[in-house]
């Protein structure tokens, strides 16, 4: 007969952990940590998105599988918040404003009144084709319209695209988890026994509100945390990069505190603080996409855990319906609605309705309506997880193709290098590497006819498995990879060089994107 484990405090009915309990804790988690880290490379070569390997991890560790019971859905909420805090800086730290500044408007309104459309529109199609009534509809539309901020990064790392497109998805996926949150809440209350929900208004003016207060919060504390920490700034690269992200989440609590909203907050003020121009940015970073990669790891493992396969089969059907609705009407609408002001060219705008990814977000606030009283929600969790997984499926793997189709890919790929050291952080100088896509121009030229900035300089060229320093004299071709030594002042003129000559050759002049 196979044993089974109870994590402590999992159910509320375990009362002491003993050290045999932290071996057996420590060896589980740490054998997950192993696997999930080597299943990286199984989700880049398969372009889907390792939230699936890992909530797969958590499905075969559960009761179904190895045995280990969980059902808590208060404490995966909880746990679930403190991950999205997590994942949330992670994104804002790690996101240029130059890259999203152009898309900021445009984002905003697709993270409100595009989410107001897609609500409405998935909750008419679920009314209409599953007989639902419309408070449950419309719960579970909120729930579903949020992006996921931890499958747009993953996935914008792999997929080139123009500024335009990658600013506003990450901008996006930073803001709408904010109003999705408050939406879903008040709709969820209002389905518990002898509620009465309230109108329609009054939410409209709680979440405006509390937007409100979490963004102005958020951008405060962002700019005075990065004056102070500018002050007392030492030599330690690693206990600064703490102190950078405990005053990203030090935006969360205080603003959550005074009942604004945390989430936005949050992002705001690690996005402030990822773009002062700190000390030890390296570290920074490297320590932040640590902490998320940890946050989702265990976030997903835990969402994996807190599923139940027997529960799948009775709304395999309402999930491909519903997210159907979703993809097919809801948020190509929402997308058109929120972006034709803005004179957004019809290619990008369909790239946009097929790159919302779902993914932990709508999952972690599944819980929401069992964790405030409502009666009888309990399969929308298992609806939500099963949706989750199909669409990733068929929208992960297929965003690079789909990119190309429409002609809204760029033909060649910059990438951060998070490199600490110290000559590089004195000087002022930064690291860009360079992939050259199959249609970029820089193939057949020469290094000299790339004409960088003068300071800037090609230090070495990734070939075919094969490295070597480049004479200025030598042939780029596709596929190279190119390691970019420079001031960091020269950053943004090196990214426009390279653009003009990856879409003019060799003959480019100097212009802006």
């Amino acid at each position: 007969m196979r044993q089974t484990w109870t994590p402590p405090l999992a159910d509320g009915s375990a009362t002491g952990f003993s050290l045999d309990d932290l071996t057996l804790a420590l060896l589980v988690g740490s054998l997950v940590l192993v696997v999930s880290v080597a299943a990286v490379r199984l989700s880049l070569r398969s372009g889907l998105p390792s939230l699936l390997i890992y909530l797969g991890i958590g499905l075969a560790l559960g009761e179904s599988g190895a045995g280990i019971r969980y059902d808590s859905q208060q404490l995966t909420q909880v746990l679930g918040y403190a991950a999205l805090v997590l994942i949330l800086v992670e994104g804002g730290l790690t996101t240029q404003w130059a890259g999203i500044r152009r898309s900021v408007a445009p984002a905003a309104v697709l993270a409100t009144v595009g989410v107001a459309v897609s609500v409405l529109v998935v909750a008419v199609a679920a009314q209409v084709l599953l007989g639902w009534s419309w408070q449950i509809a419309l719960l579970v539309a909120a729930v579903l319209a949020s992006t996921d901020a931890a499958a747009v990064f993953s996935v914008l790392r792999r997929v080139p695209l123009p500024r335009q497109i990658s600013g506003m998805l990450e901008a996006e996926s930073g803001f709408n988890d904010a109003p999705v949150v408050l939406l879903v809440t008040a709709i969820a209350v209002g389905l518990a026994p002898g509620a009465t929900p309230d109108p329609w208004w009054h939410i409209l003016l709680v979440a405006s509100a509390e937007l409100a207060g979490g963004a102005v919060i958020g951008l405060v504390i962002g700019w005075a945390g990065g004056r102070l920490l500018r002050v007392v700034a030492t030599a330690s690269s690693a206990l600064f990069a703490i102190g950078v992200v405990s005053v990203a989440v030090l935006a969360y609590a205080a603003a959550d505190w005074v009942h604004a909203s945390g989430f936005l907050a949050c992002y705001l003020a690690a996005l402030v603080l990822g773009n002062l121009g700190l000390p030890h940015r390296p570290a920074v970073i490297g320590f932040a996409t640590a902490i998320g990669w940890l946050a989702q790891i265990g976030l997903f493992v835990l969402l994996g855990l807190l599923a139940s396969p027997s529960g799948f089969v009775d709304v395999v059907v309402p999930a491909l319906v519903v997210g159907t609705a979703l993809l097919l009407l809801g948020r190509p609408l929402s997308v058109l609605v929120s972006c034709t002001p803005f004179r957004m060219p019809w290619r990008t705008q369909a790239f946009l309705s097929w790159a919302g990814l779902r993914g932990a977000v709508p999952v972690v606030l599944a819980t929401v309506p069992s964790t405030v009283g409502a009666v009888g929600v309990e399969w929308i969790f298992d609806l939500v997880f099963v949706l989750v997984v199909v669409f990733t499926i068929v929208q992960a793997p297929t965003l690079a193709w789909v990119a190309r189709r429409l002609r809204v890919d760029t033909a060649h790929r910059r990438v951060d290098l998070a490199v600490e050291t110290t000559p590089l952080t004195d000087l002022g100088a930064e690291l860009l590497e360079i992939d050259i896509g199959p249609r970029s121009r820089i193939s057949g030229v020469r290094v000299f006819e790339l004409r960088l900035p003068v300071g800037a300089n090609v230090a070495l060229v990734v070939r075919e498995g094969r490295s070597f320093v480049p004479r200025e004299t030598d042939v780029l071709r596709h596929g190279d990879q190119l390691l970019v030594v420079a001031p960091s002042v020269l950053r943004g003129a090196i990214e426009r060089r390279l653009l003009a000559v990856s879409r003019g050759g060799r003959l480019a002049e100097w212009v802006d994107e």
